[in-house]
């Protein structure tokens, strides 16, 4: 048995959300710093720059997360490298050099919590079963997942046009029943959901971080011609085609 204090009952401490196996925990206020960093860390604070982490219950399912992820854990927890032979290890490897996500996602399981490390950025639950179990995501942004999720590469419909725009040939694509944790720049509150019933979304820039895995996606002209193109004023859109939903960033990512 073990008890742990002073954590998610700590006056300092706010739970955001919580799906699943998954909580997100919020410090309203940054104690550990030196005077120096005092001023940097009031104004922070006012601009809800916080420090955010997130809680894995393993009783509730085993969980999947970045390498690296991981800060502690109490209780039966063991970690797995999650791989199933030497096809999934390749697999898995491929995944890993044309995503930009870690080729490894160690596997937790047990009973006991997982903690994973602290970060500035903004913790996004979503359950997979709401896109009708599948859903694509912009390089970078995955954190943890239960493990009942599998993942998959989703690849570009024209390659040509990616690599003009400099974007991937591929993203990691989500399939399955189960929560789905994500490390964004942008909070939940701004991010834009569009919904498309056999339609289409136009993006100028890197803007969506996410959409089912039913849209087809393609990067083009934003004219039907190079003239149109350039009397529009802009050069390549991204290009979301079809049924499904579209989670979009108000600013490109990595802008303030």
């Amino acid at each position: 048995m073990y008890q742990v204090k002073n954590f998610t009952n700590n006056d300092d401490v706010k739970i955001l959300s919580t799906l699943g196996a998954f909580s997100v925990i919020e410090y309203q206020r940054d104690l550990s710093v030196s005077p120096s960093e005092a001023m940097i860390a009031y104004y922070c604070n006012k601009m809800n720059v916080r420090k955010r982490q997130v809680i894995c219950d393993l009783s509730k399912s085993d969980v999947t997360v970045q390498a690296g992820a991981m800060q502690w854990t109490v209780g039966d927890v063991n970690a797995t490298t999650g791989v199933k032979g030497i096809g999934d290890l390749f697999g898995k490897a491929i995944r890993g050099s044309v995503t930009g996500e870690s080729a490894i996602k160690p596997e937790y399981t047990g009973n006991g919590v997982l903690v994973l490390e602290p970060t500035y950025k903004h913790i996004i639950l979503l359950d997979v079963a709401e896109w009708n179990g599948s859903i694509v995501l912009d390089d970078g942004l995955f954190l943890a997942c239960e493990s009942t999720l599998k993942h998959k590469l989703v690849a570009r419909s024209n390659f040509s046009s990616a690599l003009a725009g400099n974007e991937g040939l591929f993203n990691l694509g989500i399939v399955g029943n189960g929560t789905l944790c994500l490390e964004s720049d942008c909070p939940k509150e701004e991010l834009v959901e569009i919904t498309l019933d056999n339609d289409v979304l136009k993006i100028d820039g890197n803007m969506a971080i996410a959409w089912s895995g039913s849209l087809n996606f393609t990067v083009e002209r934003s004219g039907k011609s190079l003239v149109g193109s350039a009397a529009s004023g802009e050069g390549l859109v991204n290009v979301y085609r079809g049924t499904g939903k579209v989670l979009m960033a108000p600013v490109t990512r990595g802008i303030g």
